[in-house]
């Protein structure tokens, strides 16, 4: 398959669940990648594996907490492959777990979840966005939540930071009408990854989606509009009928 061949995709926090799956269906379906996450050791066996299977990726070891290191994967990326047709904004933080009542939530924790959530894929959009601008082509694909839409005790600041990407993309998407640039906020449903398991433990994994169907989803987002800023995954990825 080679729907975007030609095309390269940056994917935030690509070393494990979502972002990793990500990455996998993109390089299928023949992009190149500029890959970013905080832990080396994980990015590097994602990055080997790619590879091995003949995808071309740039590897950039980073923490979007950091404004340098945003900035410094735009500048790699653009170094290296001249553009950035598909910029995912994946890398999430979920805050303290347990999961803390407002009421007892650390003041310090809940801005980090912010810094990571939304500020980080705002100022990544910034650094990207320009050159789709002018070449009159892009996506740009933030990943939301459920908990953005519905009230749910404990989900807090990440609850707070997925309504705040939904605010963000649906302002950028009226900003971009007739530009054939592109954005949407993306709910991939609830998943089995780590991130899953350290807020609700409980959870069966067998009644949690594989963050393989979840990403199919935003590849069909890359290749075609759905004609909204917000996607639910799971509805993109029903059958037709």
């Amino acid at each position: 398959m080679s729907g975007l061949r030609g095309k390269v995709a940056i994917v935030t926090g690509a070393s494990r669940g979502l972002g990793r799956a990500i990455a996998v269906s993109f390089a299928r379906e023949g992009a190149a990648l500029a890959l970013c996450a905080r832990g080396p050791d994980a990015l590097r066996v994602t990055v080997k594996e790619l590879r091995a299977a003949g995808a071309d990726v740039l590897e950039v070891v980073g923490d979007v907490r950091d404004a340098r290191d945003i900035e410094r994967l735009a500048a790699l990326t653009f170094d290296r492959f001249g553009r950035a047709d598909v910029l995912v904004n994946n890398a999430s933080e979920l805050g303290p777990t347990p999961l803390p009542l407002l009421a007892d939530y650390p003041p310090g924790a809940f801005a980090d979840v912010l810094r990571v959530n939304v500020e980080a894929a705002f100022r990544l959009t910034q650094a990207v966005i320009g050159d789709m601008l002018r070449r009159g082509s892009g996506v740009v694909l933030n990943v939301s939540s459920d908990v953005a839409v519905s009230g749910y005790p404990s989900w807090g600041a990440y609850a707070v930071s997925k309504a705040a990407i939904d605010a963000l993309t649906r302002t950028w998407a009226a900003e971009l009408v007739g530009t054939g640039v592109r954005i949407h906020a993306v709910d991939p449903g609830d998943m089995d990854t780590a991130m899953h398991r350290a807020a609700l433990p409980e959870d069966d994994p067998a009644s949690l989606l594989d963050p393989a169907y979840s990403a199919e989803a935003f590849v069909r987002l890359a290749l075609a509009d759905p004609g909204t800023d917000r996607v639910r995954a799971t509805d993109l990825l029903a059958p037709a009928g």
